[in-house]
């Protein structure tokens, strides 16, 4: 009895602190920021979609975790540039950031720099189709990836629920 009892507690403690991803039907953009701005998949839908190439979601230490084929998404760039930042001077921007948060709370960080003065943020999309199944049928939904970076997975966000922007202060 002691036994079944032991096998009973480790699997409700597995499912107890297993992450759960969430799917998002929006995402919004809060923080040090004039208006908070709100984006629903509809709205995604409006953006220009364009043709992403194949990717490959490596984790930190260079293993392959999974491969995207046939992707489609929209730049992330265009919405983001619609945040208006707390700030008087331009010069300023340099020091903000803005965390990605997902429904299960994971989080990445790009600085302003990243997004809005390299090709970083050329290559920053979310996903719009992925192996021929829509965003809003993906369970993922709403996918984020930068598809520049090395080492893919530590800025793939699936469910993208929040983007703060923050200031260093």
């Amino acid at each position: 009895m002691k036994k079944h009892i032991l096998i009973f507690l480790l699997a409700i403690s597995t499912f107890v602190w297993a992450q759960k991803i969430i799917p998002t039907n929006q995402f919004i953009i809060t923080g040090k920021i004039k208006t908070e701005l709100k984006f629903t998949l509809a709205d995604i839908n409006t953006y220009p979609v364009v043709a992403i190439k194949d990717a490959s979601i490596i984790n930190h230490l260079g293993e392959v975790k999974e491969n995207l084929h046939n992707l489609k998404g929209i730049a992330l760039k265009p919405l983001l540039e619609k945040i208006e930042f707390l700030t008087e001077k331009s010069k300023d921007l340099s020091q903000f950031y803005l965390t990605f948060v997902a429904s299960d709370n994971y989080k990445v960080v790009y600085s302003w720099n990243e997004i809005f003065n390299s090709e970083t943020g050329n290559n920053l999309y979310i996903i719009t189709e992925k192996d021929g199944k829509k965003l809003s049928d993906s369970d993922d939904r709403i996918l984020t990836i930068t598809t520049t970076d090395f080492q893919t997975g530590r800025r793939y966000v699936k469910a993208l629920d929040k983007i703060i922007v923050s200031r260093v202060e």
